[in-house]
């Protein structure tokens, strides 16, 4: 018996792995959506900043440096000393968006000198 002229070539794997990775990309492409953005005639509520009120646990610095809770003016020591046991040490600092670098990096140096082991900032989460 004769063996056959033509062998018939087996197919790469890899074809087939591009041809589902690529029907992959194109379903999660139609499929998936990113939040729709806001209509531009929608015009958000904002709160003034003297109703806004201080969040628990959480050093407010003014323009001027000057440094709050909600107890009402603060220094970097006596915020620290006040935070409650579940805070584990993370002091959360809320700067005025016009306060100085300098004053908001000597304010967190004073909390971690005072002894907190975290400073964190809280900043204001846009829609742009």
């Amino acid at each position: 018996m004769r063996a056959p002229r033509f062998q018939r070539k087996k197919p790469e794997p890899t074809i087939t792995l591009i041809n589902v990775v690529f029907l992959m990309l194109i379903f999660f492409l139609v499929a998936g959506s990113i939040a729709p953005p806001v209509p531009t005639n929608v015009r958000l509520v904002q709160v003034a900043a003297n109703k806004a009120a201080i969040p628990p646990n959480v050093l407010v610095i003014d323009v001027t440096g000057q440094t709050f809770s909600q107890q009402g003016p603060i220094d970097a020591a006596a915020f620290v000393a006040a935070l409650p046991a579940d805070a584990a040490g993370i002091a959360r600092v809320m700067p005025d968006r016009d306060l100085p670098a300098e004053q908001l990096i000597a304010v967190a140096r004073a909390l971690r000198q005072a002894g907190a082991r975290e400073v964190r900032l809280l900043t204001e989460r846009t829609t742009e």
